[in-house]
Parts: structure tokens; sequence; C-alpha cells
């Protein structure tokens, strides 16, 4: 494959080999060097776990890394990111983390280019792939398999690009998904199977809350309840199944989504999940580019 855009694109066994790649790079091999290979990451909105995360794992490929932000970019001076993409490409670039405000524009970039990869780093409400890979491999890591696991997805359903990737993803997977929100932030073209938050600690072998995305909120929204009534509380975390896990795409908002002293708890692989990005951004790279390269792979 040439782009990751969405994870409608990408098959089971497609994401079983990103999984395992991650693997294999947590235990030391199939790393493959990369000097003399650049990559630009074009950050459009703020962000710091993935542009960072994105970062690193170019630098521990021992790649060359170009960063451009809304500021710095011709993007500023009416450039459509289309043409960003082709002069970068025409200088030499192989690779382009893009996060940027529009559904779909991706898709039509990727179009416009022919060596250079695209990897979708959030684009707007539409999706977060790499988000969506790197939950996958965190969980991979607690349970045998995705087939009949029980998995909820909490939160800001409507306005959330990881809620998308992850609902695909897992569903394909084999895992059974089911969701919880307040009224006016479910998004029923994802799905109709809503439950409250105390059914989903009880039942559930995941849980995976999401932030009250307030920037994509037309009408700012009263949060002074939302712990009570749809948020991971002590009491609702003591009614976890023992094996349970607790993921979040994070920033956290801190007794808000989640009481606090459970960000760090036993169940909670919150930072986990971030150590397991770089690895699983690492086996994202590698599998875009291992045609580029001059190495047996």
């Amino acid at each position: 494959m040439q782009h990751l855009l969405s994870m409608n694109d990408l098959t089971k066994q497609e994401i079983m080999n990103l999984i395992d790649t991650a693997q294999a790079i947590e235990s030391g091999e199939h790393i493959l060097p990369m000097e003399r290979t650049f990559a630009s990451n074009i950050f459009l909105e703020p962000s710091t776990r993935t542009k960072n995360s994105f970062y690193i794992a170019e630098k521990r490929l021992g790649m060359e890394v170009l960063d451009m932000n809304g500021v710095d970019s011709s993007v500023t001076k009416g450039e459509t990111l289309e043409d960003t993409l082709k002069t970068l490409q025409a200088i030499g670039v192989k690779l382009a983390v893009v996060r940027q405000p529009e559904v779909g524009v991706l898709q039509q970039a990727a179009h416009e280019v022919s060596s250079l990869s695209i990897i979708n780093a959030g684009d707007g409400t539409g999706e977060h792939p790499t988000q969506s890979l790197l939950d996958l491999y965190t969980i991979s890591k607690e349970f045998s398999s995705f087939e009949g696991l029980r998995v909820a997805i909490a939160g800001d359903i409507k306005h959330s690009r990881v809620a998308r990737s992850n609902a695909c993803a897992l569903e394909k997977l084999g895992a059974h998904v089911c969701f919880v929100a307040p009224e006016a932030w479910r998004d029923e073209s994802i799905s109709i199977n809503y439950i409250s938050m105390d059914e989903a600690c009880e039942q559930v072998d995941v849980l995976m809350l999401l932030r009250i995305q307030h920037e994509r909120h037309i009408i700012s929204d009263n949060q002074g309840d939302y712990l009570q009534e749809f948020g991971l509380t002590i009491e609702r975390e003591r009614c976890m199944k023992d094996e349970a896990v607790i993921l979040h795409p994070a920033p956290v908002n801190r007794g808000v989504e989640i009481d606090s002293s459970l960000v760090e708890s036993e169940k909670s692989r919150i930072f986990q999940q971030m150590s397991n990005g770089v690895l699983m951004r690492m086996a994202i790279i590698q599998t875009l580019l291992k045609g580029e390269l001059q190495y047996e792979y």
C-alpha cells in the first residue's frame, strides 16, 4: 500500500500484519535503516502526542524530518494542500504525515502524487487511523484475540475521528462494539448500539474513553455533571471485570471523562498507549516505504 488514509482501506490481514510488525520492532527485530530518507510532518491543527510520536518514530528509523505547521506553510498564502504535497514530492520527500481540519481532502490529494506516501494524522471529524492502530496494538498485548472481545467507546462520539476509525477496525477484527454518549453526541451513522456507562463497565473487556471536543462544538456544553452521568467514576471502575482495561487517546480531561485517580490505575493503559504509538508508527512507516528501500525486509 502507498498511503494510510482510512481504516476502511485496510483488510483484516493488513491490520494484523501491522500489529505483528510493531511487535517485531518492540522485540528489536525488523528495524530498517532509513538514512537519507526525508519525511515531512504537516500539522495544521494542534497536536502533542501524534506529532511528537511521529517525530520520535521517524528519528528512530534514521529519517530526516521536515517540520511544517500552519504558520510556516505556504497554505497560509493560499496554496492548496495538494500543491504543497506535490512540491514536497518534487524535492525528494518520501513521506508526508498530515493533520488538517477538512474531511476527505487527503483522499483527493493522494491522487495527485505518485512517489510520496501520505499518512492521515487526523482530518477534522473524519478519521485518525494511526491512533486506531496503536489502540489495536495495545489491546492485542492484553488479549489473545479480537474475536468476540467486548469493547465500549464512550464520550463525544459525534465529533470523534478516533471513534470512527476504531469502530470500523474493531468490527472488522470480530470484536463486539458498543457506545456510550449523551443523546446530542451520538452518531448513528457509526452505530445505534448505545448503552449506559453502568452497563458498559459491567460488560466490556475494553473501555475506551474519549474527551469532550469543545473546539468542534458550535455551542459550549455544560460538562458539570458529565463525570457522574457518562464518565468513569471510582464506583464504576470497581464494577469492571478484573481483566478489563481502560484506554484513552488523550489529552485527558481529568475529573470530566475519568476520575483523576484512575488515569494511573492498575486497569489503565493510557500512558502505555503513548509508548505503543511510537512502535506502531514505526511499523506503519516501514510498511509504506519498504518498496523504496534497498534492504531486504
